[in-house]
């Protein structure tokens, strides 16, 4: 699962390392118990500090952009949607711990329908009701069988309970990973029907203005 990510730049510390130790110099070779000593000891510090900071460049860091919190209204529903992002996180760290690749697929498709999931419930808080389920039952409990699954195989375990139970999970793995599409699909249905409405409107409208290529009259 890809995140959108930004440039954080962390200014590096060596400059002050550099600041320090000139003005330890300074103060050895100079008689800074005198103001000039010790104004002298001051300034080659400094200048250090000014030359050091130009010359060393930050130490440059790519960080998750921060995401929106939840806004629909309802305190309870929002904490709801706060968990499932938790629950989200939770399955890409399984996911890395997974190898079986086909299994990874599968999780790799919940990820991505997840987030799909969210980020437009972010985006259209008044839709947050409809997938109440999907995000109090259907994702946490993905998660559980997944964790359960991903415990079974680190531990090595080889009985027969152990593989049928990795056996079964990876054989409802596609049928998991397929409502949490249908869940996305259902959110974009409404939208879908209002595109698809005026496009039919449109497609009148030119018909009807001759525009659309069909049964023009051509003047000689």
């Amino acid at each position: 699962m890809s995140r959108e990510t930004i440039e954080k730049r962390i200014p590096s510390a060596l400059p002050w390392y550099v600041a320090g130790g000139l003005f330890l110099l300074g103060a050895v070779a100079l008689p800074v118990y005198h103001i000039g000593g010790l104004a002298a000891s001051i300034a080659l510090a400094v200048g250090g500090y000014v030359v050091a900071k130009k010359k060393i460049p930050p130490r440059i860091e790519y960080v998750d952009v921060p995401q929106q919190p939840f806004a629909t209204g309802e305190a309870a529903l929002d904490q709801v949607l706060e968990q499932a992002q938790k629950h989200l996180e939770q399955l890409a760290v399984l996911n890395e711990h997974i190898p079986q690749p086909e299994l990874s697929a599968q999780i790799d498709r919940m990820e991505q329908a997840g987030e799909a999931i969210l980020e437009h419930i972010r985006r259209h808080p008044e839709k947050a009701r409809s997938i109440r389920r999907f995000a109090s039952y259907y994702l946490p409990t993905s998660v559980r069988i997944l964790t359960s699954y991903a415990e079974l195989y680190a531990s090595g375990a080889n009985g027969e309970n152990a593989r049928s139970l990795m056996t079964d999970v990876e054989k409802n793995a596609a049928t998991i990973a397929h409502a949490f599409e249908a869940q996305l699909d259902a959110l974009f249905a409404g939208t879908m029907l209002d595109v698809s409405a005026e496009i039919d409107v449109l497609d009148s409208m030119l018909s009807g203005d001759g525009l659309t290529g069909k049964n023009q009259i051509h003047l000689n």
